[in-house]
């Protein structure tokens, strides 16, 4: 007989909205402490416009296994692990799999987005924010009153497609009947059918949404010239291995890239005390990079004391490929919203929902992170019913607000 608990499950389901993506960890922390996630085995839906595979580059194998200084090592930025995507197994500490799902998700077209949110309602209501309640069991949280992207699926075990609810069944075989080798990628039927070959209908997971997944800036290229962005992804660029590469042209690609980035930290540290032309000279000879003086020189003639902390932070988000940018229109926002909302209706319910905003760094825009926030609060009601919204970010709307004011005030 199995000794292992049966999981708890939420009255109301829970939407934990966060400023900064790393705050949801404890979140979840929270949820396998209370028994409403399992310990392993954990699945998770991601909806954001960038994969967020970030840890520390010195993290400590242990450290895991240290709850409280875990949360503090993954509230900074950190590299982009590129290089650790190709690290040898026998390098790894404690190892866990890790299945990795990107599936891209297209916005619904202009007539199909119209339509729906048109039937049963009209748009305007069905996005208006809805009056909270308390639900009505004793002791148990408040809850609200019914009120081109990618998705990363991440599983630490093989996944199992299990489904056996009658209803849900019945929606996926539909949506199957619509998809064949020839659907568009990116359409509903397709990542309904690449998801449900792995997302089992009775197993708990947790739908994690950036809200950037909606309207997504790069911020720092409104900090930098386009020649000094140029310059700062000649710097940075990732040069993988060579196709069935060996083990030792792994184990160099990796250190490779590591004296890469150790240097440049470095550089830019040393330049932070003292940016005089024999220190600038001394890192072109170092990195073998002429393009290096021609980087400080640009930023000088702009601000004569350059935030080279920023600049390295610019640095490391140019790896292989450039960080999305695409601001969308409030018809865009919709018809992303339509696509999510098709999508999840031939999914099950998650056991938990985390949020983050995104807006502080301005990947999300500022501008236009509560409407995005209301909106997609709205088609998760929709779809589960009353939600116990838990807004863990409160402490930063003042700062929002600044952020908003001072964005629309022009340098002086």
């Amino acid at each position: 007989m199995s000794s292992v608990q049966p999981l708890r499950v939420y009255t109301c389901l829970p939407v934990c909205i966060v400023e900064d993506h790393h705050d949801v960890v404890c979140h979840i922390y929270r949820a396998i402490a209370s028994r409403h996630l399992p310990m392993k085995n954990i699945k998770l839906v991601h909806l954001d416009s960038h994969p967020d595979l970030l840890i520390p580059v010195n993290l400590c194998a242990d450290t895991v296994f240290e709850k409280e200084k875990l949360f503090r090592v993954t509230s900074k930025d950190h590299y982009f692990l590129s290089d650790g995507l190709y690290v040898s197994e026998e390098h790894l500490e404690n190892p866990k799999p890790l299945l990795l799902h990107v599936i891209k998700v297209n916005p619904i077209n202009r007539q199909e987005s119209f339509t729906e949110m048109k039937t049963g309602e009209d748009s305007e209501t069905w996005l208006a924010k809805k009056p909270r309640r308390e639900c009505s069991q004793a002791g148990e949280p408040s809850c609200s009153q019914p009120l081109s992207r990618t998705t990363d699926v991440l599983q630490l075990a093989e996944a199992r497609s299990v489904i056996k609810d009658s209803r849900q069944d019945e929606q996926s075989s539909s949506v199957k009947r619509d998809y064949n080798g020839e659907d568009e990628e990116g359409s509903t039927s397709y990542v309904v059918q690449r998801i449900s070959t792995f997302l089992s209908q009775t197993e708990p997971y947790i739908l994690d949404i950036d809200l950037d997944f909606f309207s997504c800036k790069n911020p720092f290229k409104e900090l930098y010239t386009e020649e000094e962005y140029a310059i700062l992804q000649e710097l940075y660029c990732f040069r993988g291995p060579v196709p069935n590469a060996n083990e030792d042209e792994l184990d160099e690609c990796v250190d490779r890239r590591i004296r890469q980035l150790e240097d440049l930290e470095a550089a830019f540290a040393d330049l932070l005390e003292d940016d005089r032309e024999e220190i600038v000279t001394h890192w072109v000879r170092k990195l073998g990079k002429a393009c290096f003086v021609h980087l400080v020189s640009s930023l000088k003639s702009r601000n004569p004391h350059p935030d080279y902390e920023m600049v390295h932070q610019a640095g490391l988000t140019c790896d292989s490929i450039e960080l999305p940018h695409h601001i969308s229109s409030d018809e865009e926002i919709d018809r992303l919203m339509s696509a999510v909302q098709r999508l999840l209706e031939h999914l099950p319910k998650p056991t938990l929902v985390t949020m983050s905003r995104s807006s502080l760094d301005e990947y999300c825009p500022v501008e236009q992170v509560d409407s995005v926030q209301h909106r997609v609060l709205a088609v998760l009601e929709k779809q589960y019913g009353p939600l116990d919204i838990q807004k863990d970010y409160e402490n930063t709307n003042t700062e929002v607000q600044a952020h908003q004011h001072t964005s629309r005030t022009p340098n002086k």
